[in-house]
C-alpha cells in the first residue's frame, strides 16, 4: 500500500477549489491584515523562465470562485455568453457583461520568512501589486530578486480599510536593498524548489457543461422574485428572449 499515493488522493478529494479547501493553508499563503509580513519570491519549478503565474477566475457565478476554462485554451461557456452581450451595443447587457468576465488573479511560489519549515506556498494578489513587483524586477539596479543565493526579500504589509477610508483593504509592497541566500543550507533550498505543486492543479476544473449550469443558475432570479425568467435583449434579434433560450442558441 502506498500511503503517500493515498494522502494524495485524500488531498484532492478535499480541495473543493476556490479557497474552501482544508488543505488551502498547506498550499496557499495569505498576508495578515494590520501586520508585516516578509517573504522570499522563489523560482516556479513548473516555469523556471517566470515565477509568476496569470490566471482568470469568475468569482461569485454559482461558486464562490471558477476557475475559466480559458486558462486552459478551452471553450468557455461564461466568456463566450459576456462576449456576445458585450457585441450587442446594449447598455444593459454590456453591464452585465463586465459582471461576468473573467477576473485576473496573479500568484507567486514564495517562502515566508520565519516560516520556512511550510515550504513554498503561493501568494495570490492583483494587478496593482503585480505591476509594482514587475517594475521592480525589471530594474536593472535590483537584478533577479528570486535568485537563490543572491536575491531580495519583500515586505509584504496589508492595511485595514477602516485605517485608510478606502472600501477594501491596501497591500503595499517593499522589495528589501540587500542582497541574502534563500537559506543558508544548500540541500534545504533545494529541497524547496522541488518541492512545489502545480499551481493549477489546485483548483477544481470545471466542465463546460458544468460551467453552463452554474451560469444559468446565476442569471435566473431567485424564487422569491416569483420565479419568472430574467431576459436579456439579445443582438442582432430585436426579439427579448430568455436566458436559456439565448444560452441553448450559443452553444447548441
Amino acid at each position: 500500500m502506498d500511503l503517500n499515493e493515498i494522502k494524495n488522493r485524500l488531498a484532492k478529494l478535499n480541495n473543493k477549489g476556490g479557497g474552501g479547501s482544508s488543505d488551502f493553508k498547506n498550499n496557499f499563503w495569505r498576508p495578515p491584515v494590520g501586520e508585516k509580513s516578509v517573504v522570499r519570491i522563489v523560482p516556479y519549478t513548473h516555469n523556471k523562465d517566470f515565477p509568476f503565474s496569470e490566471l482568470y477566475f469568475y468569482f461569485g457565478i454559482g461558486k464562490p470562485r471558477m476557475i475559466a476554462l480559458s486558462n486552459f485554451s478551452e471553450s468557455d461557456p461564461i466568456l463566450e455568453f459576456a462576449t456576445q452581450l458585450k457585441k450587442s451595443g446594449d447598455s444593459e447587457n454590456m453591464e452585465l457583461a463586465k459582471k461576468l468576465y473573467p477576473k485576473l488573479r496573479v500568484f507567486a511560489p514564495v517562502v515566508v520568512r520565519g516560516e520556512e519549515d511550510k515550504g513554498v506556498r503561493f501568494y495570490e494578489f492583483g494587478k496593482m501589486v503585480y505591476q509594482e513587483l514587475l517594475g521592480v524586477m525589471a530594474d536593472e539596479d535590483y537584478g533577479d530578486i528570486t535568485d537563490i543565493q543572491k536575491g531580495r526579500d519583500v515586505t509584504v504589509e496589508v492595511i485595514p480599510a477602516a485605517e485608510t477610508g478606502k472600501m477594501f483593504n491596501t497591500t503595499t509592497i517593499r522589495v528589501k536593498p540587500n542582497q541574502t541566500p534563500l537559506v543558508k543550507d544548500a540541500t534545504k533550498a533545494e529541497e524547496l524548489l522541488e518541492n512545489q505543486k502545480n499551481l493549477v492543479s489546485l483548483f477544481k476544473k470545471y466542465t463546460f457543461e458544468e460551467m453552463k449550469d452554474e451560469l444559468q443558475g446565476y442569471l435566473k432570479p431567485a424564487e422569491e422574485d416569483g420565479g419568472k425568467e430574467t431576459e436579456v435583449k439579445a443582438a442582432p434579434s430585436k426579439t427579448k428572449k430568455t436566458i436559456d433560450n439565448k444560452l441553448d442558441e450559443l452553444f447548441d
